[in-house]
C-alpha cells in the first residue's frame, strides 16, 4: 500500500535498444527517488534509520502493517530485526515471501491479514509500522487500536497517510475509481490524524511531512497517463529531472525543505507506547 535523472545519463553503461532504454529510464526514475528519500531522512542503512526519529536495529521486533511491495519490512529485515509483515493483498505477500526465501534467514515472513484482527499476540511487537494504509480502511479507530494492541511496552510506532494538500489537488485530477475502495476513501486532515493516534494512548514524539516530489509526481500521473511498471514517460521523466537538478545542489536544500512543508506528499507520525 505503501518510491538521479538528469545528469545521470552519463553513469554507468549506456545501455543500447529498446530494452535498454526502458532498463536504464528505471534506474534513473529509482535514483532520483532513492536520492529524495535519503536527503529527507528516509532509508538509511548504515545507522538503521527508517525515518527521523526511528531506528530499527537488530534487538528489534518490527511488525509492518500493510506493507505492499514490502521495502519497509525488508529494510528492517537488513537491520538484522525479526520481522512480520501482513497485508490483505495474497499476491504481494507471496511476492514478499519469495523475495525473502534465502535472503533474511527466516528473519522476515509475510502474512495476508485484513487487520480485524492482526494474527499477533498483545505486546509482541518493539516497532509498528503503518505507512498509507488508514486512508483505505473503513474504521481507523478500530484499526489503530489493534496497532496500539500488539505493542510492547515500550513500543515505537511509524504511522503515515497522505496530506490533505496534495490529497484536495487529487480530487480534482484523479479519476474516482482513487476515491473508491479499495483505494483512498478518506482525507485526514494534520489534527485529526493527530487526534487519532493519541486516542489509543499513544505519545507523539515526532511529527513530519514527506515529500513534495511525490505530491507533484501523482498529480501530473493521470495527466501523463503513465503504466507503472514502464519507464517514466516525457512529463513525469520531466518533473523527475527538475527535482534532481534542485536536490542535487546543497545550496537549495533550504527550498527543498520548504516545498516538502508546504505540500507534502505524507504526515509522519512517530510515537511511543507507554512504559
Amino acid at each position: 500500500m505503501r518510491n538521479r535523472v538528469g545528469g545521470l545519463m552519463g553513469m554507468g553503461k549506456l545501455l543500447a535498444g529498446n530494452g535498454g532504454q526502458r532498463v536504464r529510464g528505471l534506474q534513473e526514475a529509482k535514483l532520483v527517488r532513492k536520492l529524495d528519500a535519503e536527503q529527507s531522512g528516509w532509508y538509511l542503512e548504515e545507522t538503521g534509520q527508517l525515518c527521523d526519529g526511528f531506528v530499527i536495529n537488530a534487538d528489534d521486533v518490527v511488525v509492518d502493517v500493510g506493507t505492499g511491495t514490502g521495502g519497509m519490512a525488508m529494510f528492517a529485515a537488513r537491520q538484522g530485526a525479526e520481522v512480520v509483515a501482513t497485508d490483505i493483498d495474497e499476491q504481494a505477500i507471496e511476492r514478499l515471501n519469495n523475495l525473502a526465501k534465502g535472503k533474511f534467514e527466516g528473519r522476515l515472513r509475510a502474512v495476508v491479514s485484513d487487520t480485524n484482527p492482526l494474527p499477533i499476540a498483545d505486546g509482541f511487537a518493539t516497532k509498528v509500522i503503518c505507512s498509507e494504509v488508514l486512508e483505505h480502511v473503513p474504521d481507523p479507530a478500530h484499526f489503530v487500536n489493534e496497532l496500539a494492541r500488539i505493542g510492547g511496552p515500550g513500543a515505537e510506532y511509524l504511522i503515515t497517510v497522505p496530506d490533505p494538500v496534495a490529497e484536495n489537488i487529487q480530487r480534482s485530477v484523479a479519476p474516482p475509481v482513487y476515491w473508491a475502495p479499495p483505494n483512498h476513501v478518506r482525507i485526514f486532515q494534520r489534527d485529526e490524524f493527530q487526534n487519532l493516534i493519541k486516542s489509543v494512548g499513544l505519545d507523539i514524539s515526532h511529527l513530519g511531512r514527506s515529500s513534495f516530489y511525490w505530491s507533484v509526481w501523482w498529480i501530473l500521473f493521470w495527466s501523463a497517463k503513465h503504466d507503472l511498471s514502464e519507464p517514466e514517460g516525457p512529463l513525469l521523466r520531466s518533473w523527475s529531472k527538475t527535482w534532481y537538478t534542485l536536490i542535487s545542489d546543497p545550496e537549495t536544500a533550504h527550498v527543498r525543505d520548504a516545498l516538502n512543508e508546504f505540500m507534502p506528499k505524507s504526515q509522519v507520525i512517530v510515537a511511543k507506547k507507554a512504559a
